[in-house]
């Protein structure tokens, strides 16, 4: 185990693996995507037919095969405790109290790890700050996600608490329109809580009908000074059949992150000095759990990021 740590800490060694890593998740994702596109395409085609033909129903088992090809060859499987390691850089700084924050993330993931459902892992060119800005600020849900979540309201925070390492927030979203697809699962307007365990894992729990819960564990890692690790975890107890549940989430999570690439894109050409200044300027209640991130470890995360130049 020693040897294998001290291999993967070698910088060439971790820049090849995660070269190596990223291509194959673009790779998985462009297929699965265009998979999935496909089905949807044929059965419009077959919807549209007074009939089905034998051409048409053999094109669309195939693309159905594939498709869950690529959902079980997917890149990522469930978070390993050992993998979910901060960068060396990270580690070498003892004011992050690393140990802590580790045994936090391990402890919450679990308690969840029953009702698994799908991990994602992706290596993203951004600033690791960029990604945790844009998971506390809760009206990305509206801006950046307008497309995916229906154009889903943000009706305002209900309360929050501060934790020892971080804080919780509640807050109401309403779905407006009656066709959206988000109420298969949950009511029309729903008390949505996050949480932010460490400045390296946050969680967003949702809850569903008959006391279900549909739980996102994002954890965000930073490599260097432009790039960071993130992985996606997503828990459900909803009683829908796995396989079917696990296609529809991994769909929606690969293209929640396909929308947060341009938003991240513009985050990354600001300042770093950007995102403290901005949480100081607004009284606003939805800035408060990243208010509450500034406030614990801002200032020393990003001294520390500015310089893994």
């Amino acid at each position: 185990m020693k040897e294998m740590l001290t291999s993967q800490s070698d910088p060439r060694n971790k820049a090849h693996l995660f070269n190596v890593i990223n291509v194959r998740g673009v790779i998985w994702f462009v297929g699965t995507l265009f998979c999935l596109l496909g089905i949807v395409d044929k059965f419009n085609s077959i919807l549209s037919d007074d009939f089905v033909s034998i051409p048409e129903l053999a094109s669309l088992l195939l693309l159905f095969s594939i498709s869950i090809c690529c959902l079980c060859l997917r890149p990522s499987s469930l978070i390993n405790l050992d993998e979910l390691r901060f960068s060396q850089e990270t580690q070498t700084d003892p004011r992050k109290r690393k140990d802590d924050y580790l045994l936090a993330a391990q402890s919450r993931m679990t308690e969840l790890s029953e009702n698994h459902i799908i991990s994602q892992r992706y290596v993203l060119p951004f600033p690791y700050l960029c990604q945790i800005y844009h998971l506390l600020n809760l009206k990305h849900l509206e801006t950046v996600h307008g497309f995916s979540l229906n154009n889903i309201k943000v009706v305002g925070v209900s309360s929050h608490e501060v934790t020892g390492m971080g804080g919780v927030v509640r807050f109401e979203t309403a779905l407006q329109s009656p066709l959206n697809a988000l109420r298969i699962w949950r009511r029309p307007v729903t008390e949505v809580e996050l949480k932010l365990h460490t400045p390296y894992t946050i969680e967003l729990s949702i809850p569903a009908y008959g006391n279900k819960r549909i739980t996102v564990l994002f954890n965000a890692i930073p490599i260097n000074e432009t790039e960071h690790e993130f992985w996606v975890d997503i828990y459900s107890n909803l009683s829908w059949p796995k396989f079917f549940l696990r296609m529809l989430l991994h769909f929606a999570a690969c293209l929640t992150i396909f929308e947060d690439l341009p938003y991240l894109q513009k985050l990354a050409q600001r300042d770093l000095s950007y995102f403290t200044k901005s949480v100081k300027e607004s009284e606003c209640k939805t800035m408060w759990l990243f208010s509450r991130y500034v406030d614990l470890y801002g200032t020393k995360l990003m001294s520390t990021q500015e310089s893994l130049a």
